[in-house]
């Protein structure tokens, strides 16, 4: 067993395990910490617990101290100093000429490195910039790529249910979405009800997921033949949710539509698959095509 601590560097960002080094932290926290790319102030996320080192992956980088008083004024500087060096490089970009979105700037905690986050649509050449930005502020400097998803997620914003958006509000890592979530919560797969704010399909279909196709996997698809106590049918449509069944019932006399509850039917056949249910499988696949991206799993 290791006494660890989980780290969090950003509001809403990924925890890290570090090794306690023997220090008693309380979740909320600041502490100074060794990572890959050097010394970081973090928030403590996880306070102090002993985990299995079977669980971990070994070696954890040490805890160096609790934050101080010196080191929160630090942390604050850095912050100044790169919103000043944002405007600074934008401006580079500009006489460079070059094809690039600046998102977000950072120094590391020891000011060892100044690193930039841009986004664009394909490579750029920016060794120029780079020596140049090296020239002004005499350290190391690194540019980073970033897809429109952790754009959205540094720069925040509200989605169309009136809420802070879900990857700026507590999803610390951004999971595949795909097309076929869509499909099976029922939803209309116009791009323009089932994008976020990056333009990629949303976050927050992942969230009911998995409810969706454990009912799925219980309820008849849209053509099977069902029992039910008033006769056999087949089945019109589902209420995934309610787990209601909607079933057409064929008599010599008249045809008639009833609702069922999943527990009062019987699946007598059902051979179709759940793609069926959309009519023009052509257009889905169009659609599918147009959201084809890096970060969304079709």
């Amino acid at each position: 067993m290791q006494e660890i601590i989980g780290v969090k560097f950003k509001t809403v960002g990924k925890v890290y395990f570090f090794d306690s080094n023997g220090i008693e932290v309380q979740k909320g926290k600041n502490v100074i910490v060794e990572t890959a790319r050097g010394i970081e102030l973090g928030e403590v996320a996880v306070a102090n617990r002993k985990i299995s080192e079977d669980k971990l992956v070994a070696p954890l980088k040490k805890t160096i101290r609790i934050a101080t008083v010196e080191d929160e004024k630090v942390y604050a500087e850095n912050a100044r100093k790169a919103e000043e060096a944002l405007k600074v490089c934008e401006k580079k970009v500009a006489e460079h000429g070059l094809d690039m979105k600046l998102v977000d700037v950072e120094y590391t905690f020891d000011g060892s490195k100044l690193l930039f986050y841009f986004t664009s649509d394909g490579r750029v050449d920016f060794r120029e910039l780079v020596k140049e930005l090296a020239a002004i502020y005499r350290t190391r400097i690194e540019l980073r790529q970033i897809g429109v998803r952790d754009e959205v997620k540094m720069l925040g914003g509200y989605g169309m249910c009136g809420r802070e958006l879900c990857c700026c509000n507590h999803l610390s890592d951004l999971n595949p979405v795909s097309i076929k979530m869509a499909k099976e919560q029922g939803l209309s797969l116009n791009p323009s009800k089932i994008s976020g704010m990056c333009g990629r399909l949303m976050c927050c279909l992942k969230h009911e997921h998995e409810v969706y196709e454990e009912k799925l996997s219980r309820l008849p698809s849209v053509g099977a033949l069902v029992s039910t106590p008033d006769g056999k049918g087949v089945v019109e449509d589902v209420e995934v949710l309610k787990e209601i069944v909607k079933v057409k019932i064929e008599t010599k006399d008249e045809t008639q539509r009833k609702n069922y509850p999943l527990a009062e039917i019987k699946i007598l056949k059902d051979n179709k698959k759940r793609d069926d249910y959309i009519e023009n499988f052509n257009e889905l696949k169009g659609l599918e095509e147009g959201f084809k991206r890096t970060d969304d799993i079709i």
